[in-house]
């Protein structure tokens, strides 16, 4: 596979602009994106839409004051045109970066990295929804990605200098320099605007605490786990082989796990690897709970979402977001691609950092062009009715797309048939593009 440079700006250079005032407002609020997440966001937002609707206005008070709003246009400078869409009665793509915040402040001062101080942000996702909302693409981007990162301008209006380093450098030097979300959030969605040439219509930033509650709403999220883990350095997490629920603080301990006995080579490739999975298996609990005839469970769950996020100020609003999420109440699961940017090892320093290789090119021009990242046609929908949300609208198992040597009544042949059911293929997630649908892990 051909490596490119260090990856450079798609525009010309970096552009200079006067440093605009300074608008900060209130910062914080998060939001779980993971490949099945906008499917059970959309029926969980389709709960929210009857919640609401039919008079629970202080549950709508508190999830509302709960979603902080940062306002970063003013320092993202030039930025790439808005696509329109080729049917003017169809919607408009998508574009949202969710950045995972470690913040060290606050509730989050017990998951600090002791002599670490600051927001770093060790995860990040764009996610592509299209304009017909057939389809939600989820792109993890590694933080140890070697690239070029522009000038930013924080809410103070200093600016920093442009750096080749590596790409979660862009979130942390925003923060450093403005002292606050909005700061940190901008040079993430510049830096990436400026790699890519998508424009980002949006972003949430997530952060420890909230994760931690949402699980624990849900009662804990089934996951398999394929071997023996112990790493001391995630909290001194330990599980064992098979099929196990995790609780809040265990969950949040797994996400982050990067180094430990079971736990690979200790890339940051492996633990978004194990994020995907993990977020995956969040969504199937979410939908095995039947959170939408549970008032007093999809109240728990949401109001733990949304205290945990920091939105940009368009989509930062209970209505809009069940709105979005309710237009994709009848994705399938197959519709969800879960994918990383291409890579390969740095030339420069194979042993740290990675360059993403010239297919990361092609995605780009399919994100802008609204096509699928994979470059092959979505599935067809089926003519069915939405999922209702409940159990039955799970298409595998509570383990994460595991598989788990038995057979499932899904997979079974029909009465009188003679075919043997077709065995179905393992992905490698972190490394291959995939979705709800396929297994990813072998359990028992």
């Amino acid at each position: 596979m051909p490596v490119t440079s260090p990856h450079r700006s798609r525009r010309a250079a970096a552009q200079s602009t006067a440093a605009p005032e300074s608008t900060k407002g209130p910062s914080h609020a998060r939001a779980l994106g993971g490949r099945t997440a906008l499917r059970s966001i959309g029926l969980v937002a389709t709960a929210l839409f009857a919640f609401v609707s039919v008079g629970a206005a202080s549950a709508y008070s508190t999830l509302q004051g709960n979603i902080k709003t940062a306002q970063i246009d003013d320092l993202l400078g030039e930025r790439p045109e808005e696509q329109e869409p080729t049917d003017p009665n169809a919607g408009k793509a998508m574009n949202i970066l969710v950045l995972g915040s470690d913040f060290r402040g606050g509730e989050n001062t017990d998951f600090a990295v002791e002599g670490v101080e600051g927001m770093r942000s060790d995860t990040t996702l764009l996610v592509h929804v299209s304009a017909d909302r057939s389809r939600v693409e989820m792109l993890s981007i590694p933080r140890d990605s070697r690239v070029d990162i522009p000038s930013c301008t924080a809410t103070n209006g200093k600016t920093t200098a442009p750096v080749n380093d590596r790409f979660n450098a862009a979130f942390a030097q925003g923060y450093d320099l403005g002292g606050d979300l909005e700061s940190a959030a901008a040079c993430a969605v510049k830096t990436v605007e400026s790699l890519t040439d998508v424009r980002i219509n949006d972003f949430v930033v997530v952060d420890f605490t909230g994760f931690q509650n949402m699980v624990d709403a849900i009662d804990g999220v089934p996951i398999c786990i394929p071997v023996d883990i112990d790493s001391p350095k995630a909290d001194h997490l330990k599980l064992s082989a098979g099929k196990q629920t995790l609780d809040g603080k265990t969950a949040l301990s797994y996400a982050r796990a990067r180094t430990g006995q079971g736990l690979g080579d200790g890339s940051d490739l492996g633990r978004i690897a194990r994020q995907q999975e993990l977020l995956a298996a969040t969504v199937r609990q979410v939908l095995s709970k039947n959170l939408l005839t549970d008032a007093q469970g999809l109240f728990q769950f949401l109001e733990a979402g949304t205290s945990s996020l920091t939105m940009s100020e368009e989509i930062a609003s209970i209505p809009h977001l069940a709105g979005v999420a309710y237009s994709l109440r009848g994705l399938s699961g197959g519709n969800i691609t879960f994918m990383t940017v291409p890579i390969a090892d740095d030339p420069l320093n194979p042993r740290a950092t990675v360059v993403w290789t010239p297919e990361a090119d092609e995605i780009w021009d399919r994100l802008r062009a609204d096509e699928p990242i994979t470059g092959e046609p979505a599935e067809p929908e089926e003519a069915a009715a939405p999922p209702s949300g409940g159990a039955g609208s799970v298409e595998s198992d509570d383990s994460t797309g595991a598989s788990e040597g038995a057979s499932d009544d899904s997979t079974e042949p029909t009465t009188g048939s003679t075919d043997e059911p077709s065995p179905r293929e393992t992905k490698e997630a972190g490394k291959e593009a995939f979705t709800p649908d396929d297994i990813t892990a072998e359990c028992g």
